[in-house]
Parts: C-alpha cells; sequence; structure tokens
C-alpha cells in the first residue's frame, strides 16, 4: 500500500523567525571563537582559585584572625569571579595536586604574603579596570597582614617616587590632581589630630605626616612636568563629623588614609604607564595598612578593609 505523494511544506512567518533569531545568536558565538578570542588563560585564575582555598581554609578556623580573613578573601575571590566569568576565557586544566586550604593561622599568614606577591606583580600589565581591582585585592592582603602580628605584619609598602618617563594625558593628569587634592587634605587631618592624641602617638602622627608631604611633592612634580598647574590645598577643611577626643582623632585619620586609597586607586584605573601604576599602587598599599594601624586603635570592625579604595 503507498500513501499519497507529499506536498513540500513552506515554513511558517513564525519559524522564519525562529532561524532568524537563531542565526543572530550564532554570530557572536562564531565570533567569540574566531581570530580575535584570546584562548591563553585567564592570568586573574590562580588568583581565583588561591581566594576561594584561602577563604574556605579560614572559615574551618576560628579565632578573630581566621574570621577577619575569610571575609576579606570571600570578597576577592567574588570579585575575581565576576571578571573571570564575564570574560571567559579557557580554563585550564588542573596540574599537579590541588592547593591545600591553610589548616592553620601560621598557614594564612604564608599565604597572604603569596596572594599579595601575586597581586602586585599583576598589576603593571593587566588592563585598566583589572589592574584596578587586582591592586586593591594586593592591597587587602597587605591590610590583613597589618592588623595581627600572627598575620605577619607584612612588608611595608615601597617608595612612592616620580616614575621615570611617565606621560600624564589629560585623563590620568586629572587622576594625579585628585591624588594631590587627598594629599594635601591628608596633610592637614595629621596637623590637626596631633593636638588630641596621647604622647605615644606622636612618632606615628609624624611618620604619616611625612609620608603625606612626600607623596604630595611627587604629584606636584609630576603634574609640573607635564605642563599641569598643581591644584592648592582648600583654604579650610570640614571633618564629616567633629574632632573631640582621641577616638574620634584616630576615626578621622583612618578616613583621610581611606580617601587617599581611592584616589590612588582612581589613577591606576586611568594610566597604562606600568612605571605610575607601581607608584601609584605603592601609595594604596602604604594607606591601607596605615589606615589599619589607627582603625585597630580606636576599635573599628573590620579592622582590615577587604578592597582597599573601592568603593563600599
Amino acid at each position: 500500500m503507498t500513501g499519497r505523494p507529499t506536498e513540500p511544506t513552506m515554513p511558517s512567518r513564525r519559524t522564519f523567525l525562529r532561524m532568524g533569531a537563531l542565526a543572530a545568536l550564532a554570530v557572536p558565538l562564531a565570533a567569540a571563537c574566531g581570530p580575535g578570542y584570546d584562548e591563553s588563560p585567564d592570568p586573574l585564575g590562580p588568583l581565583l582559585r588561591a581566594a576561594e582555598t584561602d577563604a574556605a581554609g579560614a572559615k574551618a578556623l576560628t579565632g578573630a584572625e581566621a574570621e577577619s580573613v575569610a571575609t576579606a578573601r570571600a570578597a576577592h575571590a567574588a570579585a575575581l569571579k565576576t571578571e573571570v566569568d564575564r570574560l571567559n576565557r579557557p580554563k585550564p586544566t588542573q596540574a599537579g595536586p590541588a592547593e591545600n586550604p591553610p589548616s592553620s593561622v601560621e598557614g594564612l599568614k604564608e599565604r597572604l604574603a603569596q596572594a599579595r606577591k601575586q597581586a602586585e606583580g599583576l598589576v603593571p600589565s593587566l588592563p585598566r579596570y583589572r589592574a584596578g581591582m587586582v591592586a586593591s585585592i594586593a592591597a587587602g592582603c597587605a591590610a590583613l597582614q597589618q592588623s595581627s602580628d600572627k598575620l605577619g605584619r607584612g612588608d611595608d609598602a615601597g617608595a612612592v617616587e616620580v616614575p621615570a618617563g611617565a606621560t600624564l594625558g589629560q585623563e590620568t593628569a586629572e587622576a594625579v590632581q585628585q591624588a594631590l587634592a587627598a594629599e594635601h587634605a591628608a596633610v592637614w587631618v595629621y596637623g590637626l589630630v596631633s593636638a588630641y592624641l596621647p604622647a605615644a602617638f606622636t612618632g606615628a602622627v609624624a611618620r604619616g605626616t611625612a609620608e603625606h608631604v612626600k607623596r604630595r611633592n611627587v604629584c606636584e612634580r609630576m603634574l609640573s612636568a607635564a605642563g599641569q598647574t598643581p591644584t592648592g590645598p582648600e583654604a579650610a577643611y570640614v571633618p564629616p563629623k567633629p574632632v573631640t577626643d582621641a577616638n574620634t582623632a584616630m576615626e578621622l585619620v583612618a578616613t583621610a588614609e581611606s580617601d587617599a586609597s581611592a584616589a590612588w586607586l582612581g589613577v591606576i584605573d586611568r594610566t597604562d604607564d606600568a612605571a605610575l601604576r607601581t607608584t601609584a599602587l605603592n601609595a594604596l598599599i602604604g594607606s591601607a595598612r596605615r589606615g589599619t594601624a589607627w582603625r585597630a586603635e580606636f576599635g573599628a570592625t573590620p579592622v582590615a578593609i577587604a578592597m582597599p579604595g573601592q568603593a563600599a
């Protein structure tokens, strides 16, 4: 028994629309795998895996240090994962044994030092947005180190010096002007709080003042060399809240260091010059560490900011 010959069926309008949508989707997929797609492993991948491992290990431990590390490293992992997922580079096959989570505070100390060094090393060469994020993570690790002797205190920040051969475009010059404004304010703040702090803090105030004066001078020299007129200090500054005693004075210093962190992170975000990024990174880490020390003195929570310079 044979059936009737079947006539070819013309696609409906809905079918055409569906086919068109599928074709449109195929374009970015093809482009993603085309010659312009970077198939090398994402350089942030190792930072992400380390942050996730540190957070998991710290979470399993007890004590204030472990809690601080768990919270901060989880924040680092979240920021890194968002960026790694966005770029969607190939995931490398795990080579060798997986990372073992730290099983003690001593282990956290070692891993923080490694994470900070690894992050610092990437900042000069990454694209702008990534460079700023990784710089903030490096500063967060440095702040955690500063927060407790058990976490090692860590190395001081590198020197903030005029970078050799750096050129300032308009966008970068504006960022350096903002850093200069933050340094003017910080110098003023250290001068103000000296009247409210006990004699035991005289050395810390003197060191903080000297560092911010040095940074102010570095900014002015960079801007003058670029043909820009450096911004001068304000005639007066108004603290966010009145300074009435030692605690409010310490809080104001911590705020000034936080503002400086944000300003120098802004420089990293707006330059491709590796030497200038290094200068800005050293300033960012220095302010993150000093701010942490002051936050510890007046009992702030958390003592160490997870990602200094970033908007809360």
